[in-house]
């Protein structure tokens, strides 16, 4: 009698808690679009040219799909600021989540971050695959688990030999390293962090949202090898959710090495401790960019708060809205 009255005890704990947990609201919900992602009466917009096909030579075969925005204030008598973005289409999306030009429109309108040009770039395919989709980045059908996930240079040089030359041949972009940024979500985060971590002589501020420091191809190395590495002139913002990949199987099975937010917290431990300069943002939310809908625009505040200033009283032009050059 006793022992069946604990199985029935037992039995209703777990339909107890099974239906708390069905009432648990999606911590995804909460994260609403900030302000500045949303156009702002008066800010003039950039122009968003593309799509453009950059063939490759570090993956034969590939090519990678980008768009350029570029902000109403540019002048090309001055060197403007570059940030670029893995899996762009997600970032570029005007229903999307992040909405990035209309972001860094908003920002560069109050001077909260330079003038800068973004470039929003996928991962590369072969002709015949498909595009990535905002349901669909690419992780079985094109090269993107392959460049954003491998531990090597290859990415890196994509970016830095293969679509840098091409944009200097358009635009006034600053050679200065300081005034370029790259970011990225997931497996386009690690991608960002890696292309700075083999090219600090070409980038040096990485935005990483949910970033994908695990076993899929030995990225949960980075801490360590953060550890052991002289410190690089790399400027890191991570930001990650409580309710991230887990690593928890269907069995119950834990793989630490498979924990996105342990990982993430890992890396960030490792940058501290080494000195980087390194921020961080820990939510509740899951994987994906929801979040980015409220802390993206922060993170480029962050990222870029070293660009110039003036404190003259008397400077009524840096007193004043950045308006769009004619």
């Amino acid at each position: 009698m006793v022992a069946e009255a604990m199985k029935l005890g037992c039995g209703i704990l777990f339909v107890l808690a099974g239906a708390l947990l069905a009432q648990t609201p999606n911590p995804d919900i909460y994260y609403q679009l900030a302000p500045d992602a949303i156009p702002q009466e008066g800010v003039p917009k950039g122009e968003i040219t593309g799509p453009f096909t950059l063939a490759s030579e570090v993956y034969p075969g590939t090519q990678h799909t980008y768009w350029i925005h570029v902000p109403a204030q540019y002048d090309p008598a001055v060197p403007a600021s570059l940030m670029i973005y893995n899996d762009g289409q997600a970032f570029l999306a005007p229903e999307g989540d992040v909405r990035a030009p209309v972001a860094m429109d908003n920002l560069i309108w109050r001077r909260e971050i330079p003038v800068m040009i973004a470039v929003f770039i996928n991962p590369g395919r072969r002709p015949d695959q498909p595009e990535p989709t905002l349901t669909n980045w690419g992780d079985r059908d094109t090269n993107r688990p392959t460049e954003y996930n491998t531990l090597d240079d290859k990415y890196a040089r994509v970016i830095a030999d293969e679509l840098l030359p091409v944009l200097y041949k358009s635009y006034n972009i600053s050679k200065d390293p300081e005034r370029h940024g790259i970011g990225g979500s997931s497996s386009g985060a690690i991608a960002a962090f890696t292309v700075a971590w083999e090219r600090p002589d070409e980038f040096r501020k990485v935005l990483s949202n949910v970033g994908s420091f695990t076993n899929i191809r030995g990225g949960d190395a980075y801490p360590d090898m953060i550890s052991k590495s002289d410190r690089k002139p790399i400027r890191v913002f991570l930001a990650d959710g409580r309710n991230d990949n887990r690593g928890l199987s269907a069995g119950g099975v834990y793989d630490q090495r498979r924990d996105w937010f342990y990982q993430n917290v890992r890396m960030e431990q490792a940058l501290t401790a080494k000195g980087y300069d390194v921020s961080y943002v820990w939510g509740i939310g899951q994987h994906g960019q929801k979040m980015l809908r409220t802390v993206f625009p922060e993170m480029m505040r962050w990222l870029w708060r070293d660009h110039g200033v003036s404190t003259d009283v008397h400077d009524m032009v840096e007193r004043s809205f950045n308006g769009p050059k004619k």
